[in-house]
């Protein structure tokens, strides 16, 4: 047997434990909000497994360890910042739920601001959805071959129809009891990653950066904290799972959550601080292994088809509910229908997301832009912060929605073509902190505080009518 195919022998044992774990039916009712046969909603112990998994992307993987690497122990902390999202996605969900009692984000956005608002915030979360399907088939295909190769492109089709078949099966009840045996496999996994790597950084210490990149880290770190009052809530994979409980155990259960999924991705960051202990060269999830030998290298790939499965069926799930369920404002009891367009939804993003792949054909810089321009960042939808945060303050309405909405989603915009193509969009006076991420940092605290003014101004002009 040669080492090429042990790769493949993991994803065929991954496929096996998936296959083991997931129904093979379930109601309509189950399809789209993940109870039992017999009616029960999911138990506070798989809600935060699920919970947590979903969020422990392949690429968010890839990125901590490669943070670590570029900034030292805070690019690891700054990566694990953003699982405080947990924390203010359970706080506004139960408000929601609590007040008003809305069994969804959509449904809440249609009752306080209208329909129109609702439609322009499932397109944003749309987008976030396209955006999970190539992002980690890209990062799971890598590890079976160079991007572009034979095995690359036959591991990203395997991933993705594998992936596509049980959820078009059971929808979010079998992305819950999938997500349960990838949470415990993934910490098993990361337990043996760390017996490889922590005993060279127990000997040698942290590694140190110089005072410009410890800097540039701490920049990349207060970016984090300012983007968790908005980041979470254009991820339908998180806050779908926040109305499939009673208010009380989601709340707890996301905290939990966000503590589980915010130490692996920290942890899992001391990969990178290795590989720059080390003086190792390229992406510290691929050279690291290379470096320590064959078994870290399945464990590592095995941890990353565990987290590139649980994003992906559970993409596919709130795709479902997307199209079948918060498109259309459907209400009430699922039935048969609803479940067959869901389906058709799985299937389009299945094959939509996968598109931006092809960018590699385009060029050396074609391709990478067009990777660039899809991708929907934390900066766009810094609007999302007062519309749900500050939904409370009298008068708010369509127009508070549109006055942060917009001006959000342009700035957002800007910073992505900034990025895609090179250019100075922004001034250097806008610049805060140092490093890579200081005209981000800057971006989103103005941008924030525009969003907000915008908001209330809104909020006034309700109160008028």
């Amino acid at each position: 047997m040669t080492s090429s195919m042990l790769p493949w022998l993991v994803m065929l044992g991954y496929g096996l434990l998936v296959w083991w774990m997931a129904p093979r039916s379930t109601t309509t009712a189950g399809f789209f909000d993940g109870g039992s046969d017999a009616g029960r909603a999911p138990g506070l112990w798989l809600l935060i497994a699920s919970a947590a998994i979903s969020w422990i992307f392949a690429k968010s993987i890839a990125n901590s360890a490669g943070l670590a690497y570029a900034f030292g122990i805070t690019g690891s902390i700054g990566y694990a910042i953003y699982y405080l999202s947990f924390l203010t996605a359970g706080i506004a969900i139960y408000m929601i739920r609590t007040r008003a009692g809305d069994d969804s984000l959509p449904a809440f956005l249609v009752r306080k601001y209208g329909a129109l608002c609702a439609k322009l915030f499932i397109a944003a979360i749309a987008i976030r959805l396209f955006n999970e399907v190539w992002s980690n088939t890209k990062v799971a295909g890598l590890y079976f071959g160079a991007e572009g190769s034979g095995a690359y492109w036959v591991a990203v089709l395997v991933v993705t129809v594998f992936t596509v078949f049980y959820t078009w099966r059971t929808g979010l009840r079998g992305s819950l009891l999938t997500d349960g045996a990838q949470m415990v496999l993934a910490a098993v996994l990361l337990g043996g990653v760390m017996v490889y790597v922590m005993p060279d950084i127990a000997q040698k210490g942290i590694p140190q950066v110089s005072n410009s990149v410890h800097w540039a880290g701490l920049t990349f770190c207060a970016l984090a904290l300012v983007q968790v009052l908005s980041y979470p809530f254009h991820d339908p994979v998180l806050t779908d799972r926040g109305f499939i409980t009673s208010p009380k155990v989601m709340l707890k259960g996301f905290v939990l959550a966000g503590l589980i999924a915010g130490g692996f991705i920290f942890l899992f960051g001391f990969v990178g601080l290795y590989a720059l202990s080390n003086n190792l060269s390229g992406n510290p999830t691929l050279s690291v292994p290379a470096q320590l030998g064959l078994p870290l290298l399945l464990m590592t790939n095995a941890i990353m088809l565990t987290s590139a499965g649980s994003t992906l069926d559970s993409t596919f799930a709130s795709t479902a509910k997307l199209f079948a369920r918060d498109l259309p404002q459907q209400t009430g009891t699922p039935n048969e229908m609803h479940m067959r367009w869901g389906r058709y939804g799985i299937i389009a993003i299945a094959v939509l997301g996968n598109i931006p792949l092809l960018g590699i054909y385009l060029g050396d810089q074609i391709g990478p832009a067009i990777i660039a321009a899809t991708t929907i960042s934390g900066t766009m939808v810094m609007g999302l912060a007062p519309i749900f945060l500050l939904s409370f303050v009298p008068g708010a309405g369509p127009v508070s929605f549109h006055l942060a909405f917009w001006p959000g989603l342009v700035l957002g915009v800007l910073v992505t073509l900034e990025s895609a193509t090179g250019a100075a969009i922004f001034p250097a006076w806008i610049d805060i902190g140092s490093g890579k991420y200081a005209d981000d940092l800057g971006v989103n605290v103005y941008g924030l505080l525009v969003c907000t003014t915008g908001f209330l101004a809104g909020c006034l002009v309700g109160q008028k009518r």
